[in-house]
């Protein structure tokens, strides 16, 4: 596995392109949402909507693995029986910290926006991710986000849905970001456009399955401490050679930042 990594410092190293010089290559970067650009859980921090700020143990105990998206959708029910709102959810999702140096990031990349095509694959929801981003004056930078559709019925509850139906063993049954990733570059080259890098910004488990379809002039940003880069290690023990993209692990914006400054660089 390829690290990216020189003394003290972070130090980035990229193939050089084939592109030719009048041309500058086009990047993809993508992002999760929780615990990747917000440093939190949105589904936990909601939470703090409620009139006692936490769940009864009877909801809880309905959780099951691989069926998190279902399990939210009661959450969202009973949150509605208590009397939570959209403009609660609004304030909350508003108010969601930031991860460290992300807001620096995302003003790097507003001025690199004819390099980088960026979007956003998350298991959370549209709502609150718009809220979120529009709040940090991040959401104009997003080309695409894919997330699972969530609305307000009648009566004002909050409603979510499954993104979509999948086969992958790996993900949760309601959204496998590999999948959504394969179909979305697939829609990019039958539109002409193709990318010279791929950048993955993520933390969790969910994350890690998409990445594991990088090539290894892709490079994968992956939380440190979080599943994702425990799973990237796992795999680079128990089958070395196999996880193909360059590896940085990161715990601020600042470093993402440097590091796809430096690509930009050495594709100049």
């Amino acid at each position: 596995m390829k690290r990216c990594f020189e003394g003290v410092g972070l130090r980035c190293l990229f193939k050089d392109g084939n592109t030719a010089a009048t041309q500058p290559p086009k990047y993809l970067l993508i992002f999760d949402f929780d615990e990747t650009i917000i440093n939190e859980n949105s589904d936990d921090s909601i939470l703090r909507a409620l009139p006692g700020k936490q769940l009864p143990e009877s909801i809880r105990q309905t959780y099951r693995e691989g069926f998190y998206n279902e399990y939210m959708q009661r959450v969202l029910r009973y949150m509605g029986d208590q009397g939570v709102k959209m403009a609660d959810f609004k304030a909350v999702y508003e108010n969601i910290p930031l991860s460290p140096g992300m807001r620096d990031l995302f003003q790097f990349l507003s001025q690199q926006q004819d390099r980088f095509e960026i979007i956003l694959m998350s298991d959370a929801n549209m709502f609150g991710i718009e809220c979120a981003l529009k709040a940090a004056g991040a959401y104009p930078l997003f080309r695409k986000i894919f997330s699972n559709p969530s609305s307000f019925d009648k009566r004002g509850y909050f409603t979510l849905g499954p993104y979509h139906s999948h086969n992958c063993p790996r993900c949760p049954a309601n959204m496998c970001k590999r999948k959504i990733l394969t179909e979305y570059l697939a829609e990019r080259a039958h539109k002409g456009v193709r990318f010279e890098k791929i950048f993955y910004v993520g933390d969790g488990a969910n994350d890690f399955c998409p990445s594991v379809a990088m090539k290894s002039t892709d490079v994968a940003f992956p939380r440190k401490g979080y599943p994702m880069h425990r799973l990237i290690l796992e795999m680079e023990k128990s089958q070395p050679g196999k996880y193909q993209a360059a590896v940085v692990p990161w715990d601020s914006g600042l470093e993402l930042w440097s590091c796809l400054q430096e690509a930009l660089k050495k594709d100049y």
